[in-house]
């Protein structure tokens, strides 16, 4: 089994993607593949709505020379998907939000193709909006089909500067919770 993160930080290896190895280490635990990818600094451009996708059905995206067709293979391939971004005004960032729009467009003209895989969304935040960029993750899931687990709190964790989040014990045990309930879905589905 595998499950494979993206990050929409623009901040490689910042609060975000701290969030999601604290995720990644209880799913190692119960001995499943993890991968993350991280969109900082790579290019991914928004949906343009040309429908092409829905006349093809080739589980692609039409827009070429971004990463988007990669992330969809990755997605693909995996078990389960965490998307995780960090709250920019009150929702995800825009990186985040052209691979929901565009792979989420690509899967429901390819018959749902990502249903019944495990989906969870990790938020970083510094003070509010967070549970408005959880939901725009969960509505991604939720519209694919998938299924998802809870944890003991929201999955967000709160930190401005690189590595705060790693003092926020509650939101750490949070991604802990999650993962380990992420793990047991995932075994109980294969079962």
């Amino acid at each position: 089994m595998k499950v494979v993160a993206f990050s929409g930080s623009a901040r490689k290896d910042g609060n975000t993607a701290i969030l999601v190895n604290a995720v990644f280490k209880e799913l190692k635990k119960a001995g499943i593949k993890t991968e993350l990818v991280q969109l900082a600094g790579k290019k991914i451009r928004g949906c343009i709505a040309c429908m092409k996708c829905f006349e093809n059905q080739d589980k692609r995206c039409a827009l070429k020379g971004d990463v988007l067709n990669n992330c969809i293979e990755k997605m693909l391939e995996a078990d389960g998907i965490i998307l995780a971004s960090p709250t920019y005004f009150s929702d995800v960032s825009a990186e985040m939000k052209a691979l929901i729009d565009r792979s989420g467009f690509v899967a429901k003209a390819n018959q749902d193709m990502f249903r019944r895989k495990v989906g969870a969304g990790v938020i970083a935040v510094r003070r509010g909006g967070a549970i408005h960029a959880f939901d725009t993750l969960n509505h991604f899931f939720f519209i694919n089909q998938m299924i998802v687990p809870g944890s003991s709190y929201w999955n967000i964790g709160i930190g401005l500067a690189p590595g705060d989040v790693s003092s926020d014990d509650e939101g750490m045990m949070t991604m802990r919770t999650l993962g380990a309930n992420m793990a047991w879905l995932m075994k109980k589905i294969q079962e």
